[in-house]
Parts: structure tokens; sequence; C-alpha cells
């Protein structure tokens, strides 16, 4: 189990204090992030009942710690992951159900509570974990790995009851049909 250790509370610059980036539009707004996750949740999260939220949620992640294992590796996602999880669990107490793993988030305890939560903030809260983890891998890898990431996000669709085609872990693009067997969609 990894401990928690609070991190530090990073001050915020405005852009006009940064002489390097005056002119300069290189840098995402987070407000991209924030529109990407609310046009993903719009598209698959809307209606779900909060047990299915939480399971599109740990998804969700999985997908992007995925993608983000690579070139980031595991101490510095289990890093970001672990301070996303601390100020997640500040503002949305109910979160602090959620495990930091070597491979992401583990939300068993989660989506064991998850029928006395109210849907609403169990939202908010997925909403704000998943913008706080993109902008934060945004800010350090200067927005590169962005696109990719929003890519992932949204390729991540719950699975329709009685359906059974499910992306496959081992190659983007391939989905697995009934049998298992990977076909290109």
């Amino acid at each position: 189990m990894i401990r928690r250790v609070p991190p530090r509370r990073a001050a915020t610059v405005d852009a006009t204090q940064r002489p390097w980036s005056r002119g300069v539009a290189l840098m995402r707004d987070a407000n991209d992030h924030g529109a990407c996750v609310d046009a993903w949740m719009q598209q698959v999260a809307q209606g779900l009942p909060p047990d299915r939220l939480v399971q599109l949620f740990e998804r969700a992640f999985s997908a992007l710690w995925r993608r983000a294992h690579v070139p980031l590796g595991e101490v510095t996602l289990g890093a970001i992951v672990d301070r996303v999880l601390y100020y997640a669990s500040e503002q949305y107490p109910a979160l602090s159900s959620l495990k930091l793993e070597s491979t992401g988030i583990c939300c068993e305890e989660l989506q064991k509570g998850a029928g006395g939560l109210r849907r609403d903030q169990l939202e908010e809260g997925i909403r704000f974990i998943l913008v706080e983890f993109l902008a934060v891998l945004g800010n350090l890898t200067a927005e590169i790995l962005t696109p990719a990431l929003h890519a992932e996000l949204s390729k991540v669709a719950h699975e329709e009851e009685g359906g059974s085609e499910r992306r496959s872990e081992s190659a983007p693009g391939i989905s697995e049909g009934e049998d298992g067997e990977e076909v290109e969609p």
C-alpha cells in the first residue's frame, strides 16, 4: 500500500507574470481539459446510475493511465495520481475510498458504496479527478500528451446491455468481438 503524503500546493501564476509566455499561445488552458471531460461525460455518462458511473470512470482512468504510463513511468504517474486523489478527497470526501495501485486507481470500495451516493456529487468528483489529472499531465509535458489523452478518453464508452464489443487493451483501434477474437473496426 502506498502511503499518502499531502503534497505542497503550487502557487498559480498568471500568464501575464511569465515574460516568456507573452504573445505565445502554445499552452492550452485547463478549460480545454474540462471541455473534453464534459463532452465525454455528456456522451457516455449521462443518466447512468452511480455504480455504472464508477465502472465507467475506472475504465476511463485506466485508459488514461495506460496511455501516459510509457512516456512517464509508474513513479511519476503514481506521484501525480496521489496528488490528484489527495485534492479530490479534500473536496469530495466520498472519493477518499479511491486507492492508488501500480496500475492506476482502484475503485472497489467506491463501487461498493456507490448506491448510497448522490449521483451529482459523484459526477462532480469524477469530473474533478479527470480534469485535474489531464491538467497536471498537460502542464508536466507542455501539452505534448494532451491530444493523445483526449483521444483515449473519447474512445472509452460504456458497454451497452447485451452488447459485447469492447476495446482491446493490447492494441489501439482493435476491438474484441463476442468470441474474444480481435477484429478491426
